[in-house]
């Protein structure tokens, strides 16, 4: 019996790998009502022989972790649709996010006790990684959480 191979959709994940490094602006929010600046890294490699890219994301503020997060990227076949399994340093259960790719854009979607939340992965420009977040309680009226400009250090 032959084993399964990668698809075109989960190399088109490999985007993803890398060492990404950069700063986020956080805008006021009811999560962060000061809002502010943060450093944001992400250390993603391809995994399960080319069948996932798992990837560990910490933020520090003035030097400090006060976030951490780890997802593990896959492809749905049947759905055909990217999905990414987060977990972080919120203590929540997992979330499931799921999306597709526009052109070099990564759309994603997710709904939890917390809300409803966008994430956006733009690989448009060479070497550089731009991401957002938005969230909406309602699903309807979103609002910016943060965004950033990652630099692929490797």
């Amino acid at each position: 019996m032959d084993m399964q191979k990668p698809s075109a959709d989960h190399k088109r994940l490999e985007k993803l790998a890398g060492i990404w490094k950069g700063t986020e602006t956080m805008p006021p929010s009811d999560w962060d009502p000061k809002g502010g600046t943060a450093d944001g890294t992400t250390q993603a490699r391809v995994a399960l022989d080319g069948f996932a890219v798992v990837s560990d994301y910490e933020q520090k503020r003035g030097g400090k972790r006060t976030y951490a997060g780890h997802g593990v990227f896959t492809w749905d076949a049947q759905q055909q649709q990217v999905v990414l399994h987060w977990f972080d340093s919120m203590g929540q259960p997992v979330d499931e996010f799921r999306g597709n790719w526009q052109g070099d854009v990564l759309l994603m979607q997710c709904k939890n006790a917390m809300g409803h939340w966008k994430m956006t992965y733009d690989f448009g420009k060479a070497g550089t990684l731009s991401s957002r977040m938005e969230t909406a309680p309602d699903g309807k009226t979103w609002k910016p959480l943060f965004h950033g400009t990652y630099r692929r250090e490797s």
